[in-house]
C-alpha cells in the first residue's frame, strides 16, 4: 500500500494529503505551524503537506485557523475513508471513536500520527500490530510529555543501551500545585484553585491530581523503554491529594522537596512501573523542575544519566511533537518506506507493588512517655525494615515521631504499619511518603 501512496503523491506534484481528527487546541496549533512553516516542512520532508480534511463536532465553532470551510467535517468517519488522503492525524484523544478510527486507517494503509495517550496506554499493542500487519507508521511522539522530545531517543537513539531506570515529572498540573504548596506554603486546595484559574488544571482535575495521567504515560514509558507489553492498569498509582503542608514542611526540613513522579525500572528480570508522590533530595536534578515543567531522567548503562526537559503540554509545544512525527510519516510515505518499529512484546513480568523496595518517610503522632520509641522501633526490627533516621517534634501533650527508613519491600513496610497501628501509645499514624534518590 506504501508504493502506491508514493505514487499517488509523486503523481498530484508531491502533495500529502492529510486528514485531521480534532481541531481544538492542539490540533487548530498544528494547521497553524502547517501554514506558517510550509516551506521548511517541504523542504524536510521532501514533499508538501496540505491539510486537506478535518474532522470537527461542531462546525459552527469560530477557529483560528486559515482552512476553507468546506474542508471541515462533522463525520469522521468520512476523514479517514477518504481514498485521497494519504495520511490521518488523530488529536481528539479518548478511547472511542478514536481507536476504531485509528485501526480504520491504518488498515487502508494510510500512517497514523496521534497525542493519545490514554488510547496508546490501554490498547497500543492492537494499535502497533495492526500496523505492522499494513506495512505504515504508527508515531506518537506527542503522547508523552508534550513538545518534550522523549520517545523518539528511547526508542531509536538508546536502542542499542541497557536502561536501567526512568524516573519522570510527567504531569505538568501536579507539578504546579507542589511548585505553590512548596514556595507558598498553600494547601492542596487552595493551590489546585489557582491552578484551575490559570488553566493549568481542568475543571475535572481528577485525571491528573490522582495520578491516572502519569500513569497512562508510564505504561507508555516502561513499554518502549523494556519492550514489554505494559497498560494503564498495570501501573500501581497514587495521587496527590493527601499531601498536606506540613509534608512540604517535613521535607524541607529533611533536605527534600515533593513531587509527584512516575517511576520505571527493571529488577530482577522484571518491570517496576509506578506512580506516587515522592521526597526527593534537593541535590537531585528533578527537584529543581518547577511549575507547569515536565522533566524525565533516564539511567541507561552506556549513556549513564541523562535528563530531558521542558513544556509537557499546550497546545503548541504539543503541536510541535506531532509535527515532528507527521514530517516523518509524510517523508516515509513518499518514499515508499516506514520508520523504525514496536518489536515483538517481550516476555517480562510486570512486579507487583508488594514486591517493590523503597525509601519511606513516616509521620507517627504518639504519646509522650518512656518506652513508646522503643516499641516503634522494636515493631520496625520484627518486620525487617530499618530506620534511618529518626526526628521528635513535641506537639500538645503528645509528641510526633518522624522516620526515614533504609530500602524495604513495600509488603514488609505495610506490615510494619498494621504492627505500629496496634501500639497502644500509638493515636495515629499520619503521612507515609516514599523516598527516591539516595539508597537507589
Amino acid at each position: 500500500m506504501t508504493l502506491s501512496a508514493a505514487k499517488n503523491i509523486a503523481d498530484r506534484g508531491g502533495v500529502v494529503r492529510v486528514g485531521l481528527l480534532g481541531c481544538g487546541h492542539v490540533g487548530s496549533a498544528l494547521v497553524r505551524l502547517i501554514e506558517a512553516h510550509g516551506d521548511s516542512i517541504e523542504a524536510r520532508a521532501g514533499v508538501k503537506v496540505e491539510v486537506a480534511k478535518v474532522a470537527v463536532r461542531n462546525l459552527a465553532k469560530d477557529r483560528d485557523v486559515d482552512l476553507a470551510s468546506d474542508r471541515f467535517t462533522h463525520d469522521a468517519d468520512e476523514v479517514v475513508n477518504d481514498e485521497s488522503i494519504d495520511l490521518v492525524v488523530e488529536v481528539i484523544g479518548g478511547i472511542e471513536p478514536a481507536r476504531t478510527l485509528i485501526l480504520t486507517a491504518l488498515a487502508a494503509g494510510k500512517p497514523v500520527v496521534t497525542a493519545n495517550k490514554e488510547l496508546l496506554a490501554n490498547f497500543g499493542r492492537e494499535l502497533f500490530e495492526t500496523a505492522e500487519a499494513n506495512g505504515v507508521d504508527l508515531l506518537f511522539e506527542a503522547s508523552v510529555c508534550g513538545g518534550i522530545p522523549l520517545l523518539r531517543p528511547l526508542r531509536e537513539s538508546l536502542a542499542g543501551d541497557r536502561i536501567r531506570r526512568i524516573t519522570g515529572i510527567v504531569n505538568g498540573t501536579t507539578n504546579f500545585v507542589l511548585t505553590r504548596m512548596t514556595e507558598s506554603g498553600m494547601s492542596f486546595h487552595e493551590a489546585l484553585a489557582e491552578a484551575q484559574s490559570l488553566g493549568y488544571a481542568e475543571r475535572d482535575p481528577t485525571a491528573d491530581v490522582e495520578g491516572y495521567d502519569a500513569a497512562a504515560k508510564a505504561a507508555i514509558l516502561a513499554s518502549i523503554a523494556f519492550g514489554a507489553k505494559v497498560v494503564a492498569g498495570d501501573v500501581y498509582s497514587e495521587g496527590i491529594s493527601s499531601v498536606s503542608p506540613s509534608d512540604i514542611e517535613s521535607a524541607r526540613e529533611l533536605g527534600y522537596v515533593v513531587k509527584l513522579l512516575a517511576l520505571i525500572e527493571e529488577v530482577d528480570g522484571q518491570i517496576a512501573v509506578r506512580v506516587h508522590p515522592a521526597m526527593v533530595p534537593v541535590n537531585h536534578p528533578l527537584a529543581g523542575v518547577k511549575d507547569s515543567f515536565n522533566a524525565v531522567f533516564i539511567e541507561a548503562d552506556a549513556a549513564g544519566s541523562l535528563m530531558f526537559y521542558g513544556r509537557g503540554a499546550g497546545g503548541m509545544p504539543t503541536a510541535s511533537a506531532v509535527l515532528g512525527d507527521l514530517i516523518d510519516a509524510a517523508r516515509n510515505l513518499a518514499a515508499g518506506s516506514r520508520g523504525a518499529t514496536i518489536g515483538s512484546p517481550s516476555k517480562m513480568r510486570v512486579r507487583p507493588i508488594d514486591e517493590v523496595a523503597s525509601q519511606f518517610y513516616v509521620m507517627c503522632e504518639v504519646a509522650d512517655r518512656p518506652g513508646v520509641l522503643a516499641a516503634i522501633a522494636g515493631a520496625f526490627g520484627e518486620h525487617k525494615v530499618s530506620i534511618k533516621s529518626m526526628q521528635q517534634q513535641g506537639i500538645a501533650e503528645d509528641a510526633r515521631l518522624i522516620f526515614v527508613t533504609h530500602r524495604a519491600r513495600e509488603s514488609d513496610f505495610e506490615a510494619t504499619m498494621a504492627a505500629v497501628r496496634q501500639l497502644e501509645t500509638v493515636h495515629r499514624v499520619g503521612s507515609i511518603l516514599r523516598v527516591v534518590g539516595e539508597d537507589e
